[in-house]
């Protein structure tokens, strides 16, 4: 069975109503963490693409990328868990492991199940949750994987995303009057 159902998570999953690359992160995280992602990416048979100020070279250790001067060129860990599906990590800092995905390549089960396989196998080389933000909305997860149930897990409700949106607009655009059957 799978970890969730499409069905039940499709709000998760629209890049219209959660932004197309949600933040997905490992909080509390350290420079052993990221050695450790490192060492999965390398191991899993994953495709993978390391790069710095857009050139592309062999994958560092952790220590090494993590202790880059702060003005350095910008680094990206770009790894394909599955063809067309392109997860991008950022390694700044030691805190934390934060990756973009990108909804429009995870649509249907096929899409929950690629993510949902993809945060376990995360979560599970670090015994860390592993947590799915809107683009920008860090306070407020999503879905994640949980370690102590050993799955991904809801942690919203998908459909308050769908009614908070709705709410957004109303606000944005006003009330709406009139229309076919009004009287006004």
């Amino acid at each position: 069975m799978p970890d969730l159902v499409w069905d039940d998570v499709k709000n998760f999953f629209d890049p219209d109503l959660m932004g197309a690359l949600p933040d997905v992160c490992v909080p509390e995280s350290s420079v052993a963490d990221w050695e450790a992602v490192f060492d999965l990416v390398r191991s899993s048979g994953w495709t993978w693409e390391y790069s710095e100020g857009g050139v592309s070279g062999s994958l560092p250790s952790a220590a090494e990328v993590l202790s880059r001067p702060v003005d350095a060129d910008s680094v990206d860990l770009r790894v394909w868990p599955v063809p067309d599906v392109l997860a991008i990590f950022c390694p700044m800092s030691a805190d934390e492991i934060d990756f973009d995905v990108d909804l429009r390549e995870l649509q249907g089960q096929d899409g929950v199940d690629i993510l949902c396989d993809f945060l376990g196998a995360i979560g599970r080389r670090l015994g860390k949750p592993v947590v799915m933000t809107s683009g920008g909305d860090y306070g407020n997860p999503v879905l994640g994987f949980d370690p102590t149930a050993d799955r991904v897990v809801l942690l919203a409700d998908p459909q308050l995303v769908e009614l908070v949106e709705l709410v957004e607009l109303v606000e944005l655009v006003g009330p709406v009057t009139g229309g076919a059957g009004s009287d006004e």
